[in-house]
């Protein structure tokens, strides 16, 4: 090892002026062993810098070769693996970690011992060392370092390391004074023991100097004793003087303290009698209640508005007295709690006073608007009186009583309730109850005698006429449902004079619809809903307001959907004054208006029902103000009691729409087909048409249009279904024929409508139309040349059978002999008077009001042209040059057809 240390330093490290402290043989831990050496090495210039290299020898073996270099400051952790066993692997963890195995433990512990007190030595950052043995790690004041003679002829013996001192580097000063020294002597470098003996001279002049200098100090020391020996003496003397004057200032201080003492008992006396004058001010300003509040909460006028706005100040001066957050100690004094008592005693008899009084108004605001409501509906409730023509003489208007003038009188104590809301809680919940009470008969009156007022519009019918049957615009209800049924296809002429249509519901037939009526319905419907929108409204509003409902997340009190509505939402028992929790403040007033207005939604529902009896398109009307209704309850509050009734409404016309569209459907397959008539169009078509016409109106721009979309788009099914249904049934008119054009009658409609959703229906009918035209085209027209046709059959199996075209003609059976034969039973004359047949018979296949005819002729005469051309075509390549033709051209052809035409 120690040759390999000679070479590496000589060859590697020497022309780097470097100098190599250790070595170690290793190999990379884990892969072949290819031997290498980790050199620890210091540079011989300032600053120093510490390395550690890898050498490797070269591929030939007679070098060695620097791979890579490390700074030691880069180095994070030393890992010896195992600090008791022994264990030649380590880890140097640099910016990548490098593991590495010695070839014996004795190097990797001579080489991490070097690594640490190198560290100790030159860098400021210690490394961390890991699972190495405390023994390896010695703070020395030295370290290990080869010497390394320069020149040529260095030799480095193994083991021959000497202690090196630590070096210590001169300041400035220290080096500019051995600079001046050596430049005064020349010799110092040539002749050192010269230089030495010089300075050895120079030394003992010096002491000698130094010890003159002090014998002859020896007077001025003495002098300098005697002078503090007379500083001692003074200072005795100012001692004695300071006794004298502390013990004098003694007696001074004792009458100082009691001069202290007193004026302390003063100042307490002061802030005691400060504080307790405080403490009088603070209760006699919070509880002392003036006089004119006292007289207001005893005798003021709860009628007046200024009496109300009075014992509003008072009570609240009360609440604010009563409220007061008294200190610790208050409660104690007896004052205190007689002022107490008596604010007690002055809100009890205040809160009876309000609350007698409200619910005296309560009553007279009740009395008042029955006595109103009676002077309004007196000619509807007077048995025996034609109310129909009543309605019609008096003009009695379709609206509901204005409540704001009662609401305007009751929020003048909106104040007051709040106060006994939260003074006196028993109370202000029993006025609540019998304001619920109260308005819920109110109302209850007002409203049933509303939807009176408008059924009877709606309908010119009373509850005393309905026994009898309805009059008027509902006559239209007496149509038996057993006709619909027996509903027969017959002739265009007399289709809208059927007994009953898909439309009516077992209640009117498409004749008797009247646009008049369901625009009425409309209306009313309408003007109901909009009655009772801002009446709930104002009601809710005015609830909100008065009972102070919308001040505090949560409210006392409980208030549940389970309770009964008529023991109310405050019916449980509890301790006078003492609040219940609700779930919100939203919970208690929907519950106070669903006590008071609970008659709206079966009304609403009875209307509702009155509607779809009298004409189920009404159903359509009602769907999409209802639903408009409740979209705008929605967006104002959707958990509102408003919101929440239209909702439960809205389900009942959307179910009865629903029924509507089921019905019609059902109504499509009981249809029955006439065995004598032709069919034409179907009247659930026509129907549907006239269906999505009135749709389409309605429906504009509302809201619920996708429930329309799905209506059409069972509804268009169902009529397709039923469409093929019939045509597959009937006797008399072709299929095709009934297909044909009852799917043009769809196209048409729906092309004229240009309803979205039913694209693809559209698409479909007229698909089915086309399909069935030329279907009954080929059908009707058959082979008006029929020997002709058959002789040109067999040319055609002939030529099938592998015979070419210009060598039919020599066929016994087809030659051109046989072909004239053929030709010349179909002169013009003949095939004129077969197309003027086919005419009379499409003519008697086709409805009059699908105009068809010239529709299908055309059709025709463009099948049998294609037909004479094909012969034309047979004729040509079959019996080139034999000059034989049809005895009528094309042109003939459409002569015979337009005549025919204008001749029917």
């Amino acid at each position: 090892m120690t040759a390999i240390k000679h070479a590496l330093q000589r060859d590697i490290f020497t022309p780097n002026d470097e100098r190599l402290l250790s070595i170690v043989n290793v190999c990379k831990a884990g892969k072949k062993k290819k031997n290498c050496f980790l050199c620890a090495t210091v540079t011989t210039e300032r600053p120093v810098q510490v390395k550690m290299v890898k050498v490797k020898k070269s591929d030939k073996g007679d070098f060695y070769k620097r791979q890579i270099a490390w700074l030691l400051r880069d180095l994070a952790v030393v890992d010896a693996k195992d600090a008791i066993k022994e264990n030649p692997e380590f880890d140097l963890h640099f910016e990548k970690i490098y593991k590495w195995v010695a070839s014996s433990t004795a190097e990797k512990n001579a080489f991490i011992s070097c690594i640490w007190k190198l560290n100790q030595r030159y860098l400021r950052k210690k490394i961390d060392f890991v699972n190495v043995s405390s023994q390896l790690l010695e703070e020395l004041p030295k370290v290990t370092e080869e010497s390394v003679p320069s020149g040529e002829n260095q030799s480095v013996t193994g083991g021959d390391e000497e202690v090196v001192d630590v070096y210590q580097e001169l300041n400035a000063r220290e080096e500019q004074d051995i600079e001046i020294m050596m430049e005064g002597c020349e010799c110092a470098i040539s002749n050192a023991e010269a230089f030495a003996e010089r300075l050895s001279r120079e030394l003992q002049v010096l002491d000698g100097a130094n010890i003159q200098s002090i014998m002859a100090s020896e007077k001025q020391v003495n002098i300098l004793m005697k002078l503090l020996d007379e500083a001692l003496k003074e200072v005795d003397q100012i001692e004695l003087k300071l006794s004298s004057y502390e013990e004098m200032l003694q007696s001074v201080k004792e009458q100082m303290d009691q001069i202290s003492e007193s004026n302390h008992l003063i100042h307490l006396s002061n802030t005691n009698n400060v504080k307790l004058l405080s403490e009088i001010e603070f209760l006699v300003n919070h509880m002392d209640l003036a006089k004119g509040h006292i007289k207001a909460l005893q005798e003021g006028d709860l009628a007046s508005s200024r009496g109300i706005e009075a014992c509003t100040n008072a009570a609240d001066a009360l609440l604010q007295c009563m409220n007061v957050a008294l200190r610790p100690g208050h409660d104690m004094l007896l004052a205190v709690k007689q002022q107490q008592q008596r604010f007690s005693d002055l809100r009890e008899q205040f809160a009876r006073r309000l609350a007698s009084h409200l619910n005296n108004v309560f009553v007279q605001q009740f009395t008042q608007a029955l006595l109103q409501l009676y002077n309004r509906s007196y000619f509807l409730s007077v048995p025996g009186h034609d109310q129909s023509s009543t309605l019609a003489q008096h003009s009695v208007e379709l609206a509901l009583p204005n409540h704001h003038p009662f609401h305007r009188d009751l929020l003048r104590y909106a104040k007051l309730m709040e106060w006994l809301k939260s003074t006196d809680y028993g109370k202000y919940e029993g006025l609540t109850k019998n304001y619920m009470d109260y308005l819920s008969r109110l109302y209850e009156r007002e409203i049933k005698d509303f939807f009176e007022v408008a059924k009877i519009k709606m309908t010119g019918t009373t509850k005393e006429s309905k026994k009898f049957g309805l009059h008027g615009s509902s006559g239209k209800l007496t149509g038996s449902t057993s006709s619909l049924n027996k509903l027969s296809v017959q002739s265009s002429g007399n289709r809208r004079s059927q007994s009953s249509s898909l439309l009516d519901m077992g209640n009117m037939s498409a004749s008797d619809l009247d646009v008049a009526d369901r625009t009425k319905f409309d209306k009313i419907f309408e003007q109901v809903l909009s009655e009772l929108e801002p009446l709930c409204l104002a009601e809710q509003d005015f609830i909100s307001k008065f009972f102070k409902l919308q001040q505090h997340q949560s409210m006392p009190g409980t208030m549940t959907e389970a309770e009964d509505l008529d023991g109310g939402p405050f019916s449980r028992q509890h301790n006078a004054g003492v609040p219940l929790p609700v779930s919100s403040e939203k919970d208690m007033i929907r519950q106070m208006m669903i006590k008071i207005f609970r008659c709206i939604e079966p009304e609403l529902n009875n209307l509702i029902a009155l509607g779809d009896k009298s004409d189920s398109f009404n159903s359509l009307y009602m769907l999409v103000k209802m639903s408009h209704h409740v979209w705008t309850a929605q967006n104002v509050d959707p958990a509102s009691f408003l919101s929440t009734t239209l909702g439960n409404v809205l389900v009942t016309v959307k179910r009865n729409f629903d029924k509507c569209i089921s019905n019609q459907i059902r109504q499509m397959e009981e249809v029955k087909i006439s065995k004598k008539s032709k069919v034409g169009i179907l009247p659930f078509v026509a129907e549907f048409e006239e269906f999505a016409g009135l749709a389409e109106s309605i429906f504009k721009n509302a809201e619920r249009r996708g429930d329309l979309d799905k209506a059409y788009t069972k509804l268009i099914r169902g009529v397709f279904v039923n469409v093929e249904k019939v045509a597959n049934e009937s006797q008399k008119t072709p299929r095709d024929v009934v297909m044909m054009e009852n799917f043009h009658h769809i196209f048409a409609t729906l092309s004229r409508l240009k309803i979205s959703c039913l694209e693809a229906e559209k698409k479909e009918a007229k698909q089915k139309y086309t399909d069935h035209l030329q279907s009954y085209v080929i059908y009707s027209l058959g082979q008006p040349l029929e020997k002709l046709n058959h002789f040109f059959e067999g040319v055609e199996a002939r030529v099938a059978q592998g015979i070419r075209e210009e060598e039919v003609s020599y066929q016994l059976a087809f030659n051109k002999q046989e072909l004239r034969k053929v030709i010349k039973e179909y002169p013009g004359k003949e095939v004129k008077k077969g197309l003027d047949n086919l005419y009379k018979k499409v003519d008697k296949h086709l409805c009059e009001e699908e105009n068809l005819l010239q529709v299908v002729w055309h059709s025709m005469q463009d099948e049998f042209i294609r037909q004479y051309k094909h012969f034309e075509g047979l004729i040509a390549r079959c019996y080139p040059g034999s000059g034989v033709t049809m005895e009528f051209t094309i042109q003939d052809i459409l002569d015979y057809c337009s005549s025919i035409a204008q001749s029917h």
